[in-house]
């Protein structure tokens, strides 16, 4: 029965069984699986990611707000680390309903980032269809439990910390001088350019990353230039 994996997701994993089972079901399917079908699926997880994106960003604030008497600027920067791509696409793998998302050919067999990026649609389909279902205050719970408790890890390792501007300061303090970044590769076609840039310490390649823009490839370069120094 195409309902009962879902069930028994929503039983196992979030406490309780969801009344209206196509509200879970859509958060887990990916507009890829609406084109491959369309005589049978005409709705995707679109309009609940926008909803659970919100209600993700106001959770968070609330907690941040309460809890800590840091300024604005402080807390927009561990606001962002919570809620990045990175953080609740790892939140929804270690919930472990990849399987349970419905995709296309394709997708299933695209990049670990593209992987990431579904995975984390998903987690904020699936707080919109918790908030529909049970309300905020369970809304809140799950996020609380799945996102806000990794404020302490995400403190603790300074991941919250602009990556460049981390390395800079590092950089500046080890070696005397200021980062610098060098495009060493480009490759694809214009429309889908994959881009890798070196990041210097004076004539001495530190890292590389690799993005699908110059500036996704600096973050990456720096954050693998700040686990060499530390």
């Amino acid at each position: 029965m195409l309902t009962a994996p879902y069930q028994d997701f929503a039983r196992e994993t979030l406490g309780y069984e969801f009344k209206d089972i196509d509200l879970l079901i859509t958060a887990f399917t990916h507009r890829s699986y609406v084109n491959e079908h369309r005589k049978s699926v005409s709705v995707h997880n679109e309009r609940l990611e926008f909803l659970g994106d919100a209600v993700l960003e106001l959770v968070v604030t609330d907690f941040l707000f309460n809890n800590y008497s840091e300024p604005e600027g402080i807390l927009t920067s561990w606001r962002a680390a919570l809620v990045r791509t990175e953080s609740i696409g790892d939140a929804g793998q270690k919930l472990g309903y990849e399987p349970l998302i419905r995709m296309s050919r394709g997708e299933k067999q695209g990049s670990d980032r593209a992987r990431s990026q579904i995975l984390a649609n998903a987690f904020e389909a699936l707080i919109g269809a918790i908030y529909l279902e049970r309300g905020y205050d369970d809304a809140a719970v799950f996020i609380s439990k799945n996102i806000s408790s990794k404020l302490d890890e995400i403190l603790s390792s300074g991941s919250w910390r602009d990556p460049k501007s981390h390395l800079q300061e590092v950089m500046q303090r080890k070696d005397g001088v200021t980062p610098k970044y060098v495009v060493i590769e480009e490759v694809g076609p214009d429309h889908d350019k994959i881009f890798t840039l070196g990041v210097y310490s004076g004539s001495r390649l530190v890292s590389k990353g690799t993005g699908p823009s110059k500036q996704a490839a600096q973050q990456e370069a720096a954050k693998e230039a700040l686990a060499q120094y530390e």
